[in-house]
C-alpha cells in the first residue's frame, strides 16, 4: 500500500508505506534513510560500470592467472611493481577502444574493415581467432582441474560442463540479463584479495617490491615481464569491450553512433566509458597484483619456485597456507573462468562477424545471427578439444602468449590510427593525454613482441 501525507501547503512530506512481507511494512519518510534510493544508486552505479569492467575482470582469466602465480613464484615481492606500471597504459588503449566502439557503432573488426586492407584485417583476425582457441582451452581445463581439487571427480567431465554451459547462456540468454550475469561474476576475483589475508605478509617486503621497481636484465626476467605485458594487455579485450560498446548502444532504441551527434552530447558518454574503463582496469591490476602477492608470501617464501598452471598454484597452496587459502584460490579460478568464456569466445565472433560482413551481437536472437554464434560455439568447441589431446597446455599458452603479442602491436597501431581519422570518428578527436599514451602502450607493446622472440628461441 502506498500513501502519501500532506502537511501545509508549502511542505511535502512523502510517507511510503511498502509491504516486504505480509504483515511488514517499510516507511521511507523524506529526509531520513531510504533504502530505495540506496538501490537507485546502486543501479546508477552499475549501469555506469559495464563493458570495463567486464573486460578488465576477464582479463584475469585462469591463463593470467597461472602467469602471475608463476610470477610470483619465481620472483616473489620483486615483480609486484608490474602492475603499477601496467595500469595507464592498459587503461589508456582499453577507453580508445570502447570509444571507437561508441562513436562508430562498430568494433574494431568493422571499421578496419571499413577503411584498410582485407589482407591486413584477415591477418589480424585469423591471429585472434587462434588465440582465443587456445586460451578458450587452457582456461577450460584449469577450471575442470580446480573443481577435480575441490570435490574430486573426473575433470574432463567438469570441461564439457563448463563449455556447455557457458555457449548456452551466451546463445539463449538475452544480452541484457548476461551482461548482469558477468558484472556479478566479477566478485568472484575477491577470493584472491581474502586469500592474502589468511597468510602472513610481510608489509616491508610488499611496499618496497611496489614503489621501487627491481629487474635482473637477463633472459628469465624479461621474460617473466613480457608475460605479464602479454597477458595483461591482450587483443581480445579490444575487440570484446569495442563490439560491446556498440551492442550496448544497439540495445538502446534511441541511441546513436557519436559520431553522427554533437560533440556536446558526447561529453556524458564518453565520460562513463572513461570512468568504467579506468575502474575496470584498476580492479584487474588490484587483482593481478594480489595473485602475485598471494604466490610471493607463500609458495616463493617456501622455495617453491615451479608454477606452471593455475590449478598447481591452488594445489601447492594447501599444506603451505591451509585449506581455506587453497579453497579459494580453485573458487576464484571457477569464477573467472566463467567470466573470461564468454569474452573470448564473443571476441573471436565479433572479429570473424565484421571482417564477413554478418549480423554480430549477442543481443541478437539466434535465428538472426547464425553464423555469429556459430563461430562463438565452435571456437569453444575446439578450445575445448585441446584437452582431449596430447598437447602440452603449458607449452600451447607460450604460442598463444607470442601471438597475441605480435598481434597486440599492429592491432594497437590501427586503433590509433581510426582513432585520430576525421573519416572513422568525425570531430571527436582523442584528447593529447590519451594519444600520447596510446601510442606509448602500441610501442611498449612492440617491443614486448620482439622481446618474446628473443627469450623463447633461447
Amino acid at each position: 500500500m502506498i500513501r502519501k501525507k500532506q502537511s501545509g501547503s508549502s511542505k511535502v512530506n512523502p510517507v511510503i508505506n511498502v509491504a516486504v512481507a505480509e504483515g511488514d511494512t517499510v516507511s521511507i519518510v523524506a529526509g531520513k534513510a531510504d533504502p530505495g534510493k540506496r538501490d537507485s544508486w546502486a543501479r546508477k552505479v552499475l549501469k555506469i560500470l559495464g563493458p570495463g569492467l567486464v573486460t578488465g575482470a576477464a582479463d584475469d582469466d585462469p591463463s593470467g592467472i597461472a602467469t602471475y602465480s608463476s610470477v610470483g613464484a619465481q620472483y616473489g615481492y620483486s615483480m609486484l611493481w608490474t602492475m603499477l606500471f601496467i595500469y595507464p597504459f592498459m587503461a589508456a588503449i582499453q577507453e580508445i577502444s570502447g570509444r571507437l566502439g561508441r562513436i562508430t557503432g562498430r568494433g574494431i573488426a568493422g571499421n578496419i574493415h571499413r577503411f584498410y586492407p582485407r589482407w591486413a584485417l584477415y591477418s589480424v583476425v585469423a591471429l585472434l581467432l587462434l588465440a582465443n582457441i587456445i586460451n578458450i582451452g587452457a582456461d577450460i581445463g584449469a577450471m575442470g582441474a580446480a573443481v577435480n581439487l575441490l570435490i574430486g571427480g573426473p575433470a574432463l567431465v567438469y570441461c564439457v560442463i563448463f563449455a556447455v554451459i557457458s555457449v548456452l547462456l551466451q546463445v539463449f540468454i538475452p544480452y541484457k540479463k548476461y551482461s548482469a550475469v558477468l558484472k556479478w561474476l566479477t566478485l568472484s576475483l575477491f577470493a584472491y584479495v581474502g586469500t592474502v589475508f589468511v597468510t602472513h605478509i610481510s608489509w616491508t617486503e610488499t611496499l618496497r617490491g611496489t614503489f621501487l621497481p627491481t629487474l635482473l636484465f637477463n633472459r628469465e626476467s624479461m621474460a617473466a615481464l613480457i608475460a605479464v605485458l602479454g597477458t595483461t594487455i591482450s587483443p581480445y579485450l579490444f575487440f570484446w569491450q569495442s563490439g560491446e560498446e556498440a551492442e550496448q548502444m544497439l540495445a538502446a532504441p534511441r541511441e546513436r553512433p557519436l559520431r553522427e551527434g554533437s560533440r556536446k552530447a558526447s561529453e556524458k558518454p564518453m565520460q562513463r566509458i572513461a570512468i568504467d574503463t579506468y575502474v575496470g582496469m584498476a580492479f584487474s591490476n588490484l587483482i593481478a597484483y594480489f595473485i602475485i602477492l598471494t604466490v610471493a608470501v607463500t609458495l616463493h617464501a617456501h622455495g617453491k619456485n615451479d608454477i606452471d598452471t593455475a590449478a598447481q598454484a591452488a594445489e601447492a597452496l594447501r599444506p603451505i597456507a591451509g585449506p581455506f587459502a587453497s579453497l579459494l584460490f580453485s573458487l576464484g579460478i571457477v569464477g573467472t573462468g566463467l567470466l573470461a568464456l564468454p569474452v573470448l569466445g564473443g571476441s573471436a565472433a565479433y572479429a570473424v562477424g565484421e571482417a564477413l560482413r554478418w549480423p554480430v551481437g549477442l543481443e541478437r536472437k539466434l535465428k538472426a545471427a547464425k553464423a555469429f554464434y556459430g563461430v562463438l560455439a565452435v571456437a569453444t568447441l575446439i578450445g575445448l578439444l585441446i584437452n582431449f589431446t596430447k598437447l602440452d597446455p603449458i607449452k600451447a599458452l607460450v604460442w598463444a602468449a607470442i601471438i597475441n603479442g605480435v598481434t597486440a602491436a599492429p592491432v594497437m597501431c590501427f586503433m590509433m590510427l581510426m582513432a585520430s581519422n576525421p573519416k572513422v570518428i568525425g570531430k571527436l578527436h582523442l584528447p593529447v593525454y590519451l594519444r600520447a599514451v596510446g601510442w606509448a602502450a602500441a610501442g611498449i607493446m612492440a617491443l614486448a613482441a620482439i622481446g618474446m622472440f628473443l627469450t623463447s628461441g633461447q
